[in-house]
């Protein structure tokens, strides 16, 4: 009989909805802390931690028959991998045009906020700009593409799917990344000061858990946890352009 977990934890758990709970306390939690701590420091060495974390949990606890049934195998829906791409780019596009309209350039605007941290010096000159944000780009669509899929649409996902089912198991781990992302944006650090900007934050998550609908979509499109990926390094590529670019 297969089984999705290692030999070794099936001694102890079950790949079941309690073990997809306990992957979200056991990892968002400590994160959502981590951002938030970023924020008002300044330092974000360990979000990139956080991802490989992330990004290695699937690889712990489940076998070769857990990972393949997670969607860690390959594809050939190539042309779905390159429309995930491209749709997760025009979704980060949609969310600029709309926090432009109904926030400006101020901090209640999400992408307004989440730029400050990329330390974008307003005298920076076009080629320094073009190298600062090619590096933020490439980091932008490796590092947590890949940790965040393959955790929250991956093993956190393919826990709930055994019990309750896909559809229900893409909402819970969508509203699982909704919520783990109200530490990007949403409680917010300006001016020396944490502050809660409510109706922002919940169309910021609102958004978050519509393009996470997106991502699980792209997933049973290409049969691949990839294509949740592409379309995630899409729409932080569009992110990371609309920020640099204009705002």
């Amino acid at each position: 009989m297969n089984h999705e977990l290692r030999n070794i934890w099936n001694l102890y758990f079950h790949f079941n909805w309690k073990f997809g709970l306990a992957l979200i306390l056991l990892i968002c939690i400590p994160r959502f802390y981590m951002v938030l701590i970023a924020n008002q420091t300044g330092n974000y060495s360990f979000i990139g931690l956080i991802m490989l974390v992330s990004a290695l949990v699937p690889f712990i606890f489940l076998g070769k028959y857990g990972r393949k049934q997670i969607g860690i195998t390959r594809t050939q829906r190539f042309k779905w991998l390159l429309f995930a791409f491209i749709l997760g780019i025009l979704g980060s596009l949609l969310l600029y045009v709309l926090g432009k309209i109904l926030f400006g350039t101020t901090y209640h605007n999400w992408y307004v906020y989440i730029g400050k941290s990329y330390n974008i010096s307003e005298n920076i000159g076009a080629n320094q700009k073009l190298v600062l944000f090619a590096i933020m780009a490439i980091t932008g669509m490796t590092f947590s593409p890949i940790g965040e899929e393959l955790f929250f649409r991956g093993i956190v996902h393919g826990s709930f799917a055994k019990t309750l089912g896909d559809k229900r198991a893409s909402l819970i781990d969508s509203s699982a990344f909704a919520l783990t992302h109200l530490s990007h944006f949403g409680l917010v650090y300006v001016s020396m000061h944490w502050s809660f900007y409510f109706l922002p934050a919940l169309i910021w998550m609102a958004s978050m858990f519509l393009i996470s609908l997106l991502f699980f979509r792209m997933k049973k499109k290409t049969g691949s946890i990839w294509g949740a990926v592409l379309c995630h390094a899409g729409f932080n590529l569009g992110m990371i352009f609309s920020i640099f670019y204009w705002l």
